[in-house]
């Protein structure tokens, strides 16, 4: 019996991001899909808290966390390439939905109707769809920008590309994200703990 769900997952380390680009930071699939899965989780909840939407911002981000999983098959495709014209990014969706399905058919039976809503496209709805690209979006200009702060000007366009599809998006959970969050990650560690403040509380517990 075809098990592989978990060992085919386990190889998403190996698969590198911006494979045509010059890079001072390598990126991993996985860890960008860690990085998603936080941030749709964050957008759902200022969608929640300030915008009055009703995400299921759990069920959203476990949906991210497994958004490029079908990458163990496929590769991770730059981009500019998956974009360059429209047989090459209708070919690449039909090889998408197709390795979609090869992942979930690594599944017992029992389990595949529990993954089908996060691991096919298909099946997931228009606004977590929305909510997920928007956060791989973000988690994008991240990278950019920590590219370019390390001297890489490769990413300089890619900086102003991913800022005008953020902005076209026209989200109030991403302009919220955004403004409230990015300008930590110019920070270095040292900046980021504020001398004398309290970094770690436990409440009292454990003080003499």
């Amino acid at each position: 019996m075809n098990n592989h769900f978990f060992a085919y997952l386990s190889k998403m380390r190996w698969i590198y991001r911006w494979g045509m680009k010059r890079n001072a930071i390598q990126e991993n699939v996985m860890e960008h899909s860690y990085e998603v899965s936080v941030i749709t989780h964050a957008l759902g909840l200022i969608g929640n808290r300030f915008y009055d939407k009703n995400i299921d911002a759990n069920a959203a981000a476990v949906a991210a966390l497994y958004h490029d999983s079908s990458e163990v098959l496929t590769g991770d495709l730059p981009s500019p390439i998956k974009y360059h014209n429209k047989k090459i990014r209708d070919a690449y969706k039909e090889v998408e939905y197709t390795a979609e399905r090869e992942m979930l058919s690594t599944l017992p039976e029992a389990l595949r109707d529990d993954y089908r809503g996060y691991l096919l496209h298909d099946d997931l709805s228009a606004e977590v769809t929305k909510f997920i690209k928007a956060a791989d979006l973000i988690a994008s200009l991240i990278k950019c920008k920590a590219e370019i702060k390390a001297g890489n000007a490769e990413f300089v366009k890619a900086v102003a590309d991913t800022e005008d599809r953020l902005r076209a998006m026209a989200m109030p959970e991403v302009d919220y994200f955004i403004e409230t969050f990015l300008p930590s990650f110019d920070l270095t560690l040292d900046e980021l703990i504020t001398p004398g403040e309290a970094v770690f509380t436990d409440g009292g517990a454990g003080q003499s």
